[in-house]
């Protein structure tokens, strides 16, 4: 008995001499409330956080700063308090370190086990995006304090507990669990508990895989037996988060992307990249492929003399051509995303056969613009193209559409980078408006009696001009040969050049055989059937040293998202691009202000480090990076601030732009 009563004596010395539950500190407005009791005498308590304006405030584990709130108790004897339970924290990115805050008022909850008064020394870190200040609040109430609504109101908005599975291999965390809805889930994301678990810079990709919300980011240095954390899940502007505890288990593959929120933002969101992407199909019209095609096209109305009514159905024949090949690409892209590959625009190029291919079908353009041979009279799937009519106009376009658009240019990345996040009807029209941009010019001619009447009288200048037509084409399958070469070796190339030879003397016999009126056909069988063995046989070369073409004054470094992690750390500045060799606009890049001495220099003397991710050949790991940074293809260029700041550059680069970064 007396051992009791010296324990209470002493807890009264220890209490408050007067209850103070609010604390106005320098950057930090700190409250202690309290529930109604339990029937066990049992009471839920909360410490309200308010930070000012600008300031945050850090949940159970930080991130790579910062550290979390401690509480120090002083109760009646044998009154315990369990551990503090924390609201769903948010990211925020400080100076290239990911932290886990609270940048508005958050609730930490405890229960207490008895009755009595109670006091609470919390020391906790607040900080700006410059500075961190240490506060500390010492708090109490009597017992029998009048119970506050926002208790019950923070137990609501605990994370609830969920069960999860997890697997950790080959460096990568992935995380599967059963989320309500998850279906209509926009955004998710995973908060460890223990540091350690998961590299916190990595970027999380989040799919919806059957009935699982299914998260993969790269694994941190010590994932333990069981991963613990919180699951922040967003269905459009609702947050709900999950306590999950997961236990090693079997996962899904990635599934589908998660939905596009369909607030008003989402309709905004559509209509710009439909805009854009109407531009950028403009824009694809002066590659080097696409405008003999549009020029030959142009000039047979001419030629033709076709009236009002036909040079209409031949516009919008050939657009439907250019649009249902535009918008079955994307189709692909979007089924594959869905599907967990990481691929983007222009992904038909990183197949090697679907080069060779190319370079096949490319030199029959050539040689055809050449003169060599005639397609009249060459039926089937070649001669499509040359159909009179609807028929041929629909096919021109179909093959302007294909050749046109490996790469995206300007005004086109963030159009169809958005179109992979838009849910896929969105999406889909987004790919069409591509094609509607690419099919534009034509429609134009054919639409507007004006523009016709511009157009050169026919004369014999047309085959002269033909002929001149084939020399970009001939380029064309020139790069189409480097480009293999690099994705399949000599070996490769000498077979896809093969199969441009076997290509070329069918169809020189083909074309000498029209000229006398005479049959054709088992010879030109007989080198289509060398051609396509030829390109079947091509197989991909091993993977050469991704900076080999990167300009030599850059002193460049393959990317890996440690290297960059590592860099972001150490506060060094960072330019970042990602390339591929099939991509004009890059390649322009590279040879034009990526080549400048004056970036070399400016880079030299702030310090910059250039790393470059090569997406020639498909990499599941750049292409979730690029994925990550809303884009659908290359080129992006990046700018890593010391700072932290990331900066989304231009696709059209200048030395201005360049030296201009700091």
């Amino acid at each position: 008995m007396l051992a009791r009563l010296l324990a209470l004596l002493a807890f009264l010395v220890a209490a408050p001499a007067a209850a103070q539950a609010v604390v106005d500190n320098p950057n930090t407005r700190v409250e202690l409330i309290a529930g109604a009791p339990a029937a066990d005498g049992s009471r839920t308590l909360g410490i309200v956080l308010t930070p000012k304006p600008g300031w945050h405030s850090y949940w159970s584990n930080p991130g790579e700063a910062g550290y979390a709130p401690k509480a120090a108790w002083t109760l009646a004897p044998g009154v315990t308090a369990a551990p503090l339970r924390f609201p769903v924290p948010s990211v925020l990115s400080v100076s290239g370190l990911t932290n886990f805050v609270y940048e508005g008022p958050a609730t930490l909850v405890t229960t207490v086990s008895g009755a009595g008064p109670v006091g609470l020394k919390l020391d906790y870190l607040v900080c700006t995006s410059e500075m961190c200040v240490p506060e500390s609040a010492k708090l109490g109430f009597p017992a029998g304090a009048a119970p506050d609504r926002r208790v019950a109101d923070a137990v609501a908005a605990l994370p609830h507990p969920l069960a999860a599975r997890f697997a950790a291999t080959g460096g990568r965390l992935v995380l599967a669990a059963a989320v309500p809805d998850a279906g209509a889930v926009t955004k998710a994301y995973f908060f460890p508990a223990a540091d350690g678990t998961a590299d916190y810079p990595s970027p999380q990709a989040a799919t919806v895989a059957g009935t699982d919300l299914r998260l993969e980011t790269k694994a941190g240095r010590a994932v333990p037996a069981r991963v613990a954390g919180v699951l922040r899940v967003e269905h459009g502007a609702s947050v709900t988060g999950y306590a999950i505890d997961a236990a090693p288990g079997a996962v899904p593959g990635p599934g589908a992307p998660l939905q596009a929120p369909a607030a008003s933002g989402g309709v905004a969101l559509f209509a710009t990249a439909l805009l854009l992407a109407i531009a950028g199909g403009v824009v694809l019209n002066v590659m080097p492929c696409v405008f003999p095609i549009l020029s030959l096209k142009a000039l047979s109305l001419a030629k033709g003399g076709a009236t009002p009514p036909e040079a209409r159905r031949d516009a919008l024949a050939y657009a439907a051509g250019v649009i249902a090949v535009c918008t079955a690409l994307g189709g692909v892209v979007l089924a594959l995303s869905a599907a967990g590959e990481a691929v983007g625009w222009g992904f038909q190029l990183q197949n090697s056969r679907v080069v060779a291919g190319l370079l096949v079908l490319v030199t029959a353009i050539a040689l055809n613009l050449a003169g060599l041979f005639e397609l009249g009279s060459f039926g089937g799937g070649g001669g499509l193209a040359a159909k009179p009519g609807a028929a041929g106009s629909f096919w021109t376009g179909a093959l302007a559409a294909f050749v046109a658009t490996p790469c995206t240019g300007p005004f086109m990345a963030a159009a169809l980078g958005a179109a992979l996040v838009l849910p896929p009807a969105a999406g889909l029209l987004v790919f069409a408006g591509l094609g509607l941009g690419l099919a534009l010019p034509f429609l134009a001619v054919g639409f507007v009696p004006a523009l016709r009447r511009r157009l050169p009288k026919p004369g014999a200048w047309m085959a002269t001009l033909r002929h001149v037509l084939s020399l970009p084409m001939f380029a064309t399958a020139l790069g189409l040969a480097w480009l293999l070469g690099r994705q399949a070796g000599v070996s490769g190339m000498a077979l896809g050049l093969a199969g441009a030879l076997a290509t070329g003397l069918a169809l020189w016999w083909l074309g000498g055989r029209q000229r006398a009126f005479a049959p054709a056909w088992p010879p030109l069988l007989a080198g289509l059937v060398a051609a396509v063995a030829a390109v079947a046989l091509v197989a991909p070369a091993p993977a050469t040293a991704p900076v080999s073409d990167a300009p030599a004054g850059l002193s460049a470094k393959p990317f890996t998202e440690a290297a960059l992690a590592d860099l972001q750390a150490k506060h060094v500045p960072a330019f970042v691009y990602f390339t591929a060799d099939w991509c004009l606009t890059c390649k322009v890049n590279e040879r034009g202000a990526l080549s400048s001495p004056a970036v070399a220099q400016a880079f030299k003397a702030k310090g910059v480090t250039t790393l470059v991710g090569d997406w020639t050949s498909n990499d599941p790991v750049l292409g979730r990076f690029i994925r990550a940074h809303n884009r659908a293809g290359v080129p992006l260029y990046l700018f890593y601030h010391a700072d932290g700041r990331v900066e989304t550059l231009p696709q059209v680069l200048t030395p201005g732009v360049l030296t201009a970064l700091s």
